[in-house]
């Protein structure tokens, strides 16, 4: 990884830092949830975030807390770097009644409104007409929230995104477009779904720019999202950014696919050369902004904080029966 764009000498260094605290939290919580999830407690459907670090933290680090996220089934890393608590998630994946949906969303449905993430759709695609919509609701109200929707590439092909981006560039909306492109919609490879690996240049048919960046590459992402974000704030429309970048792990679940056959242990091995925590960490030191001290410092801070959370959440009481029915419908009174 290199700073090729300057970002480093010109960013503010606790921006630079946070970038990294990010990366490492999204990478420890999964990770916590692989140690548990074989004893079957959790017993919720994971779709873990591992190894799209980058993404998420290179884009949050510019909203602001009254912004709009809208995210997907793997919505961890997400909910995270917009300052999910932890142990809210924690407890919402084990069930509990403490959970950020009350027990009733698991890993698939978080929400939390006071950190802008209104709802969680695992519907592919699901979430993206929905960020339109808020972000013409944020014009309207000249609120000055913009909104961004997470999607992967099989979203793409998919007729909401379309319409969603037609609609929003004709009304110059607030929202900005980020596609993971990890190259699979569930294992079904990218290469053999669309004539070509470039999503960004969907945007051209809409008249909105439409970036491609190295997903792995937090300062790429984060370079390119501030151009976006700021162009959402500034009333001149939105922007599709796509992020190629790959999921460690599989589809649904702590295992990897290769294991199942479903992907190449070639491209796994590939990618994880290319961790996006690694890369960046490597740099950072290199550049004398932390050190290697700093760094396992940092790592066992979040580690035990996570410990902390985890077991915290376990601890909460599952919802009473009475509660099944309970947000279900609305209630005038």
């Amino acid at each position: 990884m290199t700073d090729d764009k300057g970002i480093i000498k010109e960013a503010d260094p606790a921006v630079l830092h946070n970038l990294l605290r990010t990366m490492v939290l999204i990478r420890i919580f999964e990770e916590k949830i692989i140690e548990v999830y074989p004893m079957q407690d959790m017993k919720t459907p994971v779709h873990l975030y591992i190894g799209e670090e980058a993404v998420a933290a290179g884009v949050c680090a510019h909203l602001k807390k009254e912004d709009y996220v809208f995210t997907t089934h793997r919505s961890h890393g997400h909910c995270l770097a917009k300052g999910s608590d932890p142990e809210m998630l924690y407890a919402e994946f084990y069930g509990r009644i403490s959970g950020c949906s009350k027990g009733k969303g698991g890993s698939m449905h978080p929400v939390d409104p006071e950190n802008g993430i209104l709802g969680t759709t695992a519907i592919v695609g699901g979430g993206i007409p929905i960020a339109v919509g808020t972000a013409l609701a944020s014009r309207m109200k000249k609120d000055g929230r913009i909104s961004v929707t997470f999607f992967g590439d099989g979203a793409s092909e998919e007729g909401t995104f379309h319409e969603s981006l037609n609609f929003a560039a004709l009304k110059q909306l607030p929202v900005v477009f980020i596609c993971e492109n990890n190259f699979s919609a569930t294992t079904s490879p990218l290469s053999q779904r669309q004539p070509h690996e470039n999503i960004a240049k969907k945007a051209g048919g809409y008249g909105i720019p439409g970036i491609t960046v190295d997903g792995n590459n937090v300062l790429d992402v984060y370079d390119a999202a501030k151009a976006a974000v700021q162009r959402a704030r500034q009333g001149k429309g939105p922007t599709l950014i796509e992020c190629k970048t790959y999921r460690w792990k599989g589809h649904v679940g702590p295992d990897c696919d290769h294991e199942k056959g479903c992907r190449p242990m070639e491209d796994l091995n590939k990618w994880m050369k290319r961790c996006p925590v690694e890369m960046y960490k490597d740099l950072i030191i290199n550049k004398g902004l932390i050190t290697e001290t700093d760094y396992m410092n940092l790592v066992k801070e979040i580690d035990a904080a996570l410990d902390d959370s985890l077991k915290a959440a376990k601890q909460h009481p599952l919802p009473d029966t009475k509660e099944l029915l309970k947000d279900v419908y609305y209630d005038k009174e």
